[in-house]
């Protein structure tokens, strides 16, 4: 017979196995709830070497975008843990953003900004958050994201789904912030309307001024076919209408952030001066937007837009003088 101390332990072995059996039913490969930076019911994609956190208590951002414990995207710590009450304070979220345009022109709207999303795990390595219904835009935001099962790639696609009555018109717009002190490449390509391939929005603080013909700086320069930014220049907001679809951003620490998105030349782009990429470059943060074509959404109509992320190993020059052919071909290379 057994004993009555092996029963107890066997019963509890037995019910361990069924927790452990039951998480792992609830929870996909590669994806876990965790609290982390003051936020609870977050999401963790993982692979072997690389780490995504989804933070839906503020905004909707991806706080964290790691390759072997590395996270390039900038984080305040000052703002770990805070959420947003109606009508009160407001912050400039940290980390890796997402928004609709446009800028100037379209409503408030701090309730798809800075407001409570929610969470859910989808499947293996992916995960969605979704916004409220936004009275203010007339709009609900969703945003999916998958991890590749082995590499550093990330999937990531913004829905606009029009909830109002009325016709609406929106569009794509990413602001995705990665630590400073990094060489940031964008390729100009033929066809550019503005005579450097980019603008310069001018003063710093409240721009009123796109200067399509702007002083060369030490910190800015236009090289082999791209812009390349590689230091803190006087003022920080770059446009271009560039069609090559991809960013590259090198770190100091030697980590190469690739951002690669679809452009649709013979639509219309919705800002001002109708960019595909604004870079908005200071010395703690870069901030990478890639930019949508402008979507006109009927009542109940919606909008998707993906742009694909990649973190990769890349040597930083001593002499901040990147080889851009080389660079451009391991770009091709690793988002083919």
């Amino acid at each position: 017979m057994m004993r009555t101390g092996n029963l107890i332990l066997l019963l509890a072995f037995s019910l361990l196995l069924i927790s452990i059996t039951d998480v792992s039913a609830q929870t996909p490969e590669g994806a876990a709830w965790i609290d982390t930076h003051g936020y609870t019911g977050c999401v963790k994609l993982f692979n072997e070497h690389t780490t995504v956190i989804l933070e839906p208590n503020c905004g909707g951002r991806v706080l964290v975008y790691a390759l072997d414990g590395y996270n390039v995207l900038y984080v305040d710590p000052a703002q770990n843990g805070w959420v947003y009450t109606p009508g009160g304070e407001r912050i400039g979220p940290c980390a890796g953003r997402f928004d609709i345009g446009p800028e100037r022109t379209g409503p408030p709207r701090a309730q798809l900004w800075l407001g409570r999303w929610t969470a859910e795990i989808t499947g293996p390595r992916s995960a969605r958050m979704t916004s409220v219904a936004d009275e203010s835009s007339g709009v609900r935001l969703i945003r999916a994201f998958t991890l590749d099962r082995s590499t550093s790639h990330l999937s990531c696609t913004q829905t606009i789904e029009n909830i109002s009555d009325e016709t609406k018109q929106y569009f794509h717009w990413s602001r995705t912030f990665a630590e400073g002190g990094g060489i940031c490449v964008v390729p100009i390509t033929q066809g550019s309307r503005f005579p450097e391939g980019y603008i310069y929005y001018e003063p710093a603080r409240s721009p009123k001024y796109m200067n399509f013909r702007p002083e060369e700086h030490p910190g800015t320069r236009v090289r082999d076919g791209c812009l390349e930014i590689v230091d803190t220049p006087p003022f920080p907001k770059f446009g271009l209408d560039t069609a090559a679809g991809w960013i590259a951003y090198l770190t100091k620490t030697g980590r190469l952030f690739i951002k690669k998105f679809p452009v649709y030349p013979e639509r219309v782009y919705g800002e001002m001066a109708s960019l595909t990429v604004s870079i908005w470059y200071v010395a703690d943060r870069c901030e990478i937007e890639p930019i949508g074509p402008r979507e006109t959404l009927k009542p109940g109509g919606k909008a998707s837009f993906t742009e694909d992320w990649w973190l990769e190993p890349y040597e930083y020059p001593d002499n901040r003088r990147v080889d851009l052919e080389k660079l451009g071909k391991f770009v091709e290379d690793k988002t083919r």
